[in-house]
């Protein structure tokens, strides 16, 4: 989420686009909701869902992986159960010494390709998921930009933008035009039906004072 975060405030750099020219002039200005654009944009959820079924598929190797390491495991606890066996023979004892060394040197390995598997598949999955949401950051872009243009907005700003000190960017601006519910609506026109993500729930109403409290 971090990363998604940094992403969008990369992508809304270019949005704050002034055309007025006279000092005088009554600046025509716009907000949108970049983070409620990317979360209920429909090709948001499919890259999502792509991404689950990805990292589902890497996690079904590992398990594979690790099914076969314990079976390893296993496998010497039952050799060094025979190597403690006073009952064997010596020479048996010697068969499965040489056996338990090769078993623990197998999951060793074993373990070590698990580990570098895992690391590789992770890593390029996730530059695929920043490579991918880049994308749809820059169509949302190029959509605010084109709507900036057509109404001519002096200025668009983004309203979810958050400071270094998670303190909003746009604390109050006079007479702006919220236009992220046309913008979504643009986005998602051509979604198919099951690609919609439920829209983020309204925030929950403050509970109501009791009757006959004076609030002092």
């Amino acid at each position: 989420m971090q990363m998604i975060r940094r992403l969008i405030a990369v992508a809304v750099a270019a949005l704050f686009v002034g055309n007025a020219t006279a000092q005088d002039a009554k600046l025509k200005i716009a907000t949108v909701d970049m983070q409620q654009l990317f979360k209920e944009y429909y090709k948001t959820n499919e890259a999502q869902q792509q991404i689950n079924v990805e990292r589902a598929k890497i996690q079904k190797d590992n398990n594979e992986k690790l099914t076969a390491i314990r079976q390893i495991e296993s496998d010497i606890q039952v050799l060094k159960q025979q190597i403690d066996d006073p009952t064997i023979s010596d020479a048996k004892k010697q068969e499965s010494y040489k056996a338990h060394q090769g078993k623990y040197q197998e999951g060793i390995q074993l373990d070590k390709e698990r580990r570098e598997f895992l690391t590789r598949k992770n890593q390029a999955l996730n530059e695929k998921m920043v490579q991918r949401m880049r994308g749809i950051l820059g169509e949302i872009q190029k959509l605010v930009e084109e709507r900036a243009k057509a109404e001519n907005y002096d200025y668009v700003f983004d309203k979810s933008g958050m400071s270094t000190s998670q303190v909003p960017f746009l604390l109050f601006t006079k007479d702006a035009i919220d236009v992220s519910a046309a913008l979504l609506k643009d986005l998602n026109k051509d979604a198919p039906a099951d690609s919609i993500p439920a829209p983020a729930p309204a925030p929950a109403p403050a509970p109501a004072a009791p009757e006959g409290s004076s609030g002092e």
